[in-house]
């Protein structure tokens, strides 16, 4: 289509750009970019259920939240190397989202929704108050950032490192969520989200789908969630509230749900606004509705949709 040879060239520009952040912008900008690249992955892996199977989840933060209280005890208490905490949270993740999928995917729309944002808020209040476990609204803080592997001296506590770490372990992450979105059970998902009942008639079990999708996308959402730790430096029960759940669906449906690419967009932009209008005034939140509310208004499709419809093609 026209517009494909104008996002190859942007996409190799960015991450030719993304490779040499660290060498031509101040540390403060570092921290955007990682605080960046680790919220455009917990918005793809969300965007994997609403944007293509059609699943609206108010719970996601339930798995971004579970990764990250994984990475955060076993940092603590056991000084696991960082590679066996990120698989040890994408596995709790994962198993979470198993439970509550396997509860949810057989309800529709506004009551699938529902269901998702009540286990999310029942996650949330066993952090905030199982405080013997883990330290209740305190959180948990104190850990080390341990080496990436045994014998692999990486400072991951210099914002430098960790940057490039957590683009490559980002990069990698979207490349098997855009496998999977192209794969033929990634046209199936969105053949489900445009008539399950059709889709069912033809002999593919809806819900097993739904469920395995949902699953994905949790144990990515813990990728994301066990990434941010050592970025925050504290688990807190924050990570797991509704209104973490809300910053995702915001960023996909902001950069576009219908695209691949869409959520991280709508990630960066969240973030830079969050970012600059909190530089100005206390009441950032005001003024950040404000500008979020006009976009989403006017740019139906999206910023990445509103782009691409410009260049005169679609995904």
């Amino acid at each position: 289509m026209m517009h494909r040879p104008f996002v190859a060239v942007g996409l190799a520009v960015l991450l030719a750009a993304l490779a040499a952040l660290p060498w031509y912008v101040p540390y403060f900008y570092i921290f955007i970019a990682t605080n960046i690249l680790i919220m455009g992955l917990f918005a793809a892996s969300f965007n994997l259920v609403f944007g293509y199977a059609g699943m609206l989840s108010f719970g996601h933060a339930a798995f971004f939240g579970m990764g990250g209280y994984t990475a955060a005890l076993l940092m603590l208490h056991f000084h696991t190397p960082f590679a066996f905490v990120l698989i040890a949270a994408m596995a709790t993740s994962g198993l979470l989202a198993l439970i509550i999928g396997y509860l949810s995917v057989r309800l529709e729309e506004v009551y699938f929704a529902m269901l998702t944002l009540a286990f999310g808020m029942m996650v949330f209040a066993v952090a905030h108050q199982w405080r013997s476990f883990t330290n209740g609204s305190d959180g948990i803080a104190g850990f080390a950032v341990t080496d990436l592997l045994p014998g692999i001296d990486w400072a991951l506590g210099n914002p430098e490192t960790y940057y490039f770490m957590t683009l490559a372990l980002v990069l990698a992450a979207a490349a098997v969520l855009y496998l999977v979105t192209r794969s033929p059970f990634g046209l199936l998902l969105r053949a489900i989200r445009q008539n399950p009942e059709r889709v069912s008639f033809c002999g593919v079990n809806v819900l097993r789908h739904r469920l395995i999708a949902f699953v994905i996308s949790g144990v990515f959402s813990g990728l994301a969630g066990a990434l941010f730790i050592p970025f925050n430096r504290i688990a807190s029960p924050d990570m797991l509230h509704w209104t973490q759940s809300a910053e995702a669906v915001l960023m996909s449906i902001l950069g576009g749900t219908g695209y691949f690419l869409g959520p991280f967009l709508g990630a960066a932009v969240f973030i830079l606004l969050k970012s600059w209008i909190t530089s100005y005034t206390d009441y950032w939140m005001f003024y950040l509705g404000i500008v979020l509310t006009i976009m989403v208004i006017f740019l139906r499709s999206g910023l990445l949709g509103t782009i691409l419809d410009k260049l005169g093609g679609q995904e």
